[in-house]
């Protein structure tokens, strides 16, 4: 990576503003698997054939820098995996924050947060390695399925195998990526994709329902990894996914014990709406940050003098 001839550092154009903590939280927070933070706040990450750094200027604002063979293919790339052009906090603004201290709250501790536009057989592939997987072995499981399998982008740097190279992987050598079962599903997703040339490119585009139960036919995709992918692959807000931090935090703030996941789906997407995915990645990355404490906070109301104002926090 010292070898690399880095692009001098610029800002984001449109102009955005993060907290430490919620650029950590959208890079590293269980979207994307493929970023990696420094001791002086720099991260380094990976998408397609782009390699990118990211750090928050003194002044708040973000900076990018890229590889200076890459720069220019950067400078296209990043505005939209970051949606730039999306207003994120305006759109937090619309969940029913003010009706709900919990999610209310959770907004307030990461404001700003926003969704990744990420490649969306990228996000497949991903999330299909994320089986009962935490987030650094789906982190460590990638990077080996690119300095494996994958293409030399810039030196040092290898982009994720395209579903027709994995094709062409035998499932022993993928298991040596550390994917255990999942090596299966990976192999047999790919050889289904290779004999069904632009499936994933017709499901991107279906309406959500449609996606979501075409993506579980394919082996080892489940309800969770449908929304997903769908989520943070191919931008669909009304996807829910839920996991072991979503069904605890519904369980403790919403009452839900015992529920069903495929009912605590149905129930986030009725009670936070159509922008559900947003909802649920504010209560993932809060529930994440209680679950690192000694205790958790208990539920209590705002006092008046302190409903969330989240669109004051940052801007996008």
């Amino acid at each position: 990576m010292d070898a690399i001839a880095w692009s001098g550092w610029e800002a984001i154009n449109p102009r955005m503003s993060l907290a430490p903590a919620v650029l950590a939280e959208t890079l590293a927070g269980g979207q994307a698997f493929r970023w990696r933070g420094d001791a002086a706040g720099v991260w380094t990450g990976q998408w397609a054939d782009c390699v990118t750094r990211l750090r928050i200027a003194p002044d708040g604002s973000l900076e990018w820098s890229a590889p200076a063979i890459l720069r220019d293919r950067v400078a296209v790339a990043l505005p939209h995996y970051l949606a730039t052009d999306v207003d994120w906090v305006a759109l937090a603004d619309t969940l029913p924050w003010r009706s709900d201290t919990h999610l209310a709250a959770a907004i307030r501790a990461f404001p700003g947060l926003r969704l990744l536009r990420q490649p969306f057989g990228e996000t497949l592939l991903g999330f299909l390695c994320s089986a009962t997987k935490q987030i650094a072995q789906i982190q460590q499981i990638c990077a080996l399925l690119a300095t494996g399998h994958g293409r030399e982008t810039v030196a040092g740097f290898h982009a994720l195998p395209t579903w027709d190279e994995l094709a062409l992987v035998s499932e022993k050598n993928l298991r040596q990526c550390q994917l255990g079962f999942r090596a299966r599903h990976i192999a047999a997703t790919a050889r289904f994709l290779k004999q069904h040339p632009g499936w994933l490119a017709e499901t991107e585009q279906l309406p959500y329902i449609a996606a979501r139960s075409r993506l579980m036919e394919l082996p080892g995709v489940g309800g969770k990894i449908a929304d997903c992918v769908l989520l943070f692959g191919a931008g669909r807000l009304e996807a829910f996914p839920v996991d072991v931090w979503i069904s605890r935090t519904l369980e403790r703030h919403y009452g839900l014990d015992g529920w069903p996941p495929a009912q605590l789906v149905q129930f986030g997407q009725a009670h936070f709406g159509p922008l559900a995915g947003l909802a649920q990645q504010y209560l993932f990355a809060d529930e994440r940050r209680l679950g690192r404490r000694p205790q958790a906070r208990p539920p209590t109301p705002l006092p008046p003098s302190q409903a969330c104002q989240p669109n004051m926090s940052t801007n996008s």
